[in-house]
């Protein structure tokens, strides 16, 4: 019997990326947004006219690591600086993670579904549009 369990749909990847994009637009940054679903796989991906090429890795790697470990990438920024507990984490994988802030869990109530990462703007900037994208399925 195969195992199932819940993940986030194209339909739901698509209003994810139309609440970053919209956020992006309000706060002017030119980002490049990756949205995942539970398994790690590319559901939607996007950059938008003017952001620049390389922001695509970065927000890739960035949904990477809110999805593998449940959590906003930023969170373990300050543990990745030299003479932290994790320092040198960014090159496990080849650099699939980058733990900077842009990256956050799309969860609802039956938990985690997938990931967004956002790369184009500042860290701030970076995690507003990612937490407006992700807010779009928190209330279930």
């Amino acid at each position: 019997m195969p195992l199932t369990f819940k993940t986030a749909t194209l339909q739901d990847a698509q209003a994810i990326l139309s609440a970053a994009i919209s956020t992006a637009e309000a706060v002017g940054v030119k980002a490049a947004i990756v949205i995942l679903d539970a398994t790690g796989d590319i559901l939607l991906a996007a950059r938008m006219d003017g952001a620049w090429a390389g922001a695509f890795d970065l927000a890739l790697a960035k949904a990477n690591v809110s999805r593998g470990f449940a959590a906003p990438s930023g969170y373990f920024a300050p543990l990745v600086q030299p003479g932290a507990p994790l320092y040198g984490v960014g090159s496990v994988q080849s650099g699939k993670y980058l733990p900077l802030p842009g990256g956050m869990p799309v969860t609802s109530p039956d938990g985690l579904l997938g990931a967004i990462g956002v790369s184009g703007g500042t860290p701030d900037q970076d995690t507003a549009i990612a937490q407006a994208g992700a807010a779009t399925l928190a209330a279930g």
